[in-house]
């Protein structure tokens, strides 16, 4: 799981934070030292992890036990000129119960759980936020454009000829037909997002002209 959660972005993990929920081994431990990192957070290490880890002087370690997110506060608070933004965090559990099938087509078996992997990612992303996903494997995210269609190039060009019968989910509902459309020249098979636009025929639309399978979630992400 580490291996592939790198592989899909080796370029952007370069520097970064890597958390994992499991003590961390020996094995995994050889898989962080591969690239430069800042810190490593985990439940715990074991003694070959640490003395493997310890070799990297520069590597910050920290243990956080996976009941601190219980405690974690439930507010999400933003600071503004002259006061503070605060709203519910998003932390709801994914229901698919809730979904509906927009398109003609439905998923396969394969893309509906490619699909409810990408959903469950892309609520960590900055809107405007589109993740494509393959396999349980995230290939590529696009983060923070002013515009959808833009956040999804990012993705797909991060994706490249891995987006091929891969799945794109959006934390927003699609305001026109291009992102879907620009998802299908890159061979994405099938799209998830929130719907409630004014314009959603135009997308569903498409979906079916280029053969997509298209869920609705009824809840938007949209990290901010």
């Amino acid at each position: 799981a580490l291996t592939r959660a790198l592989d899909g972005d080796r370029i952007s993990a370069f520097g970064g934070i890597v958390a994992l929920n499991v003590v961390v081994d020996g094995q995994a431990a050889k898989e962080l030292t591969s690239l430069f990192l800042e810190c490593v957070v985990a439940p715990g290490y074991s003694p070959e992890a640490r003395e493997i880890l310890a070799a990297k002087g520069n590597l910050r370690l920290l243990e956080l036990e996976p009941e601190a997110i219980d405690a974690a506060p439930k507010d999400h608070v933003r600071s503004i000129l002259g006061g503070v933004l605060v709203q519910d965090l998003d932390d709801q559990p994914i229901d698919p119960s809730a979904w509906t099938v927009a398109s003609q087509r439905q998923p396969t078996v394969a893309e509906d759980a490619d699909l409810r992997f990408a959903w469950q990612l892309v609520r960590h992303v900055r809107s405007n936020a589109i993740l494509v996903a393959r396999d349980g494997q995230s290939l590529g995210v696009g983060a923070g454009q002013m515009n959808r269609v833009g956040s999804a190039r990012l993705a797909l060009d991060a994706a490249g000829e891995q987006a091929v019968g891969a799945v794109l989910a959006s934390d927003g509902f699609f305001p026109f037909d291009d992102t879907v459309r620009l998802a299908a020249s890159h061979g994405i098979k099938a799209v998830i997002h929130p719907g409630g636009s004014l314009r959603d025929a135009d997308s569903i639309k498409a979906c079916d002209e280029l053969g997509l399978a298209m869920v609705l979630t009824g809840r938007r992400h949209f990290l901010h």
